[in-house]
């Protein structure tokens, strides 16, 4: 892999145009993905926020889920926002009838944890392994994190509740910050997939 990654944007639903903005501000090569070959073609994937379910159906509907968690048990770098921390997931507490996850970060999420579309609101989130000041949160019915694995670290808390983890080359935020012109997690996350193309094992 060369130095610059190609990360693609998981484009069913939700935010992909910022996220977009967000990688290529990170110096990353930045592209949509919604059939598997678009996704065989990337080093990492980001997951944006949207409503879960109708996500988890439409990467059924394009064939997507099952290569997409393939990869990501082969340890394809993967980041989810909001809906995207619901879908990487091993369990949701409370999963509305048929909903699917792809899996890959020991945890379990509780859906619009924080309450509905109305209440949402802004706040300031201290993330460990960003330096400087805490990143600006966006919480659009946000889910929070029920409870992790031994295996997962947290990276952050908001009232007492858990808003973003990571577990080997699996982040996951409960927040937008692609919203926020604020781009410290999404660079994050491209030196985690800079990091596992040195290692030479994508």
């Amino acid at each position: 892999m060369s130095t610059t990654p190609v990360i693609g944007v998981l484009a069913l639903q939700g935010d992909v145009r910022e996220h977009l903005i967000a990688l290529a501000t990170a110096d990353a090569v930045a592209r949509p993905v919604r059939r598997p070959e678009e996704l065989a073609e990337v080093d990492g994937l980001v997951v944006p926020g949207g409503e879960s379910t109708t996500i988890s159906k439409l990467a059924h509907l394009f064939g997507v889920m099952e290569p997409l968690r393939a990869r990501v048990r082969d340890g394809m770098p993967v980041y989810g926002t909001c809906a995207g921390m619901i879908m990487l997931a091993d369990k949701i507490l409370d999963p509305r009838s048929g909903q699917e996850t792809v899996g890959g970060i020991d945890m379990i999420v509780r859906r619009n944890a924080f309450g509905r579309q109305n209440e949402s609101f802004e706040a300031s989130v201290a993330v460990r392994g960003v330096d400087g000041d805490p990143v600006e949160g966006v919480f659009i019915r946000a889910p929070w994190v029920e409870s992790v694995g031994a295996d997962v670290e947290v990276l952050a808390e908001h009232e007492g509740h858990i808003v973003a983890v990571r577990q080997g080359n699996a982040l996951a935020t409960s927040f937008h910050p692609e919203l926020t012109g604020d781009h410290r997690i999404h660079a994050l996350f491209v030196e985690m997939v800079r990091a596992k193309g040195a290692s030479g094992s994508l």
